[in-house]
């Protein structure tokens, strides 16, 4: 176990928004570490700035009562789109950069760690930070950049994706480690940046029981229960392949006693309440958002959880982090991706797999778990949730993250096993 660490944990995206990177703060402050916290204001997925905060501002507050959150303000992302996105993107690094290296003055800490889903320009104050405070600094790299803009359409222009890349290749110098959450980051991020520097580090879920914020309600719970209910629960986003999804909805109709239901929020929302109300889909459910201690309420009573991304070449080399959420569900899995996400759920033997994309074969897997007993499925869960702890288990794995914060040396059987 690595010593008792000051760190600072630099992250657009922190509590009350619905990340892995607030679990691992708690374990880390668990663990005996001094965790402090720098982000933006909360805004995602849905766009809105969150009830109690306001986009302007520098607002100091504790998380868990304790550990300290200091917020920098940011252009909120809004309904997405390119111009609200990058203005989001820039502004909480603009904001970073001018405000942090004051608001932060007379800290001392031993390691920053950047939580990076996109963008990865959140890494621009973190390096600054590092000099001031002599700090190690860590990215944990959650989406590669250029290639995820280029995959979800949200840069096109060569040219700019290659400045970008250019970009990426400076911030990637900049820090003493690179954390990659698939090992099939490993190449592409080795193509931009020193390879000595680069460690697979998975994603991973506090899977302990604590108390709801909430409770669904009861015309939810009802569905959930009476009906065969293959849930997705997430960003509903570009990514995350919903037109295979509502296909799949349309072809799946004539099973009265089936129910797509898709929990969260995001981008696409609009779109998919106009599809579902042209379409006439009243097998697709929109259940709305709810926080992450609530939905396991949800994962309990789904007969299927659906996991889905577009057919993109770097999406295959993802690992989203919801295959280890539902691992640790213990529910079985529909998976419509390629690579890495594929890999895992048919490794795990926690359910079915089809390409992505390709609506006939997820259409046929959701029959054919329907079709399969009871004690089937629930052989499929207890797979994965064995799977889960085997190698991606919170309290172990973040104690090898303190050591890869620290410089230490951490072996791949390590990783594979969670310590």
């Amino acid at each position: 176990m690595a010593a008792r660490l000051r760190i600072l944990v630099l992250s657009q995206y922190f509590w009350p928004e619905n990340f892995i990177i607030n679990d691992i703060v708690r374990v880390l402050d668990e663990q005996g570490h001094e965790v402090s916290v720098a982000t933006g204001k909360p805004n995602y997925p849905g766009g809105a700035v969150f009830q109690g905060y306001r986009a302007g501002g520098v607002v100091r507050e504790s998380f868990l009562g304790h550990i300290p959150v200091t917020r920098v303000p940011l252009w909120p992302r809004g309904s997405g789109g390119a111009l609200n996105l990058s203005l989001n993107y820039l502004s909480f690094a603009l904001s970073g950069l001018l405000l942090f290296p004051w608001l932060l003055r007379g800290q001392r800490y031993d390691a920053i760690l950047v939580f990076a889903p996109s963008p990865v320009t959140q890494t621009i104050p973190a390096i600054l930070l590092k000099h001031v405070k002599g700090a190690r600094l860590s990215l944990w790299i959650q989406d590669l950049w250029p290639e995820s803009l280029s995959a979800t359409g949200f840069v096109k222009n060569r040219r700019i994706l290659g400045l970008i890349g250019a970009i990426v290749r400076v911030l990637y110098a900049g820090c003493d480690g690179l954390l990659v959450q698939s090992r099939a980051f490993v190449e592409p991020v080795a193509g931009r940046a020193d390879r000595r520097k680069i460690f697979y580090y998975p994603n991973s879920m506090d899977t302990r029981p604590r108390p709801a914020s909430a409770t669904i309600a009861e015309s939810l719970r009802e569905l959930l229960e009476r009906h065969f209910c293959v849930v997705f629960a997430g960003n509903l986003g570009t990514a995350q392949g919903l037109e295979t999804v509502v296909e799949a909805a349309v072809r799946l109709r004539d099973d009265p006693a089936l129910r797509v239901v898709l929990v969260g929020s995001g981008s696409r929302l609009d779109w998919l309440r106009e599809r579902k109300q042209t379409l006439g889909l009243d097998n697709l459910v929109l259940a709305g958002f709810f926080p992450m201690d609530t939905v396991h309420q949800i994962f309990d009573r789904s007969s299927a959880l659906l996991v889905s991304l577009t057919d993109e070449a770097v999406f295959a080399l993802t690992i989203p982090s919801k295959v280890q959420a539902y691992l640790a569900a213990g529910r079985p899995i529909i998976a419509s991706l390629d690579g890495e996400g594929a890999r895992v759920v048919n490794e795990a033997g926690a359910g079915f797999t089809s390409p992505a994309g390709d609506v006939s074969a997820l259409v046929d897997n959701i029959r054919r778990l329907r079709v399969l007993g009871d004690d089937a499925r629930a052989a499929m869960g207890r797979a994965g949730r064995a799977y889960f702890e085997a190698h991606f288990e919170m309290t172990q794995q973040v104690g090898l993250l303190a050591r890869l914060l620290a410089g230490e040396a951490v072996n791949d059987n390590e990783m594979e096993s969670g310590g």
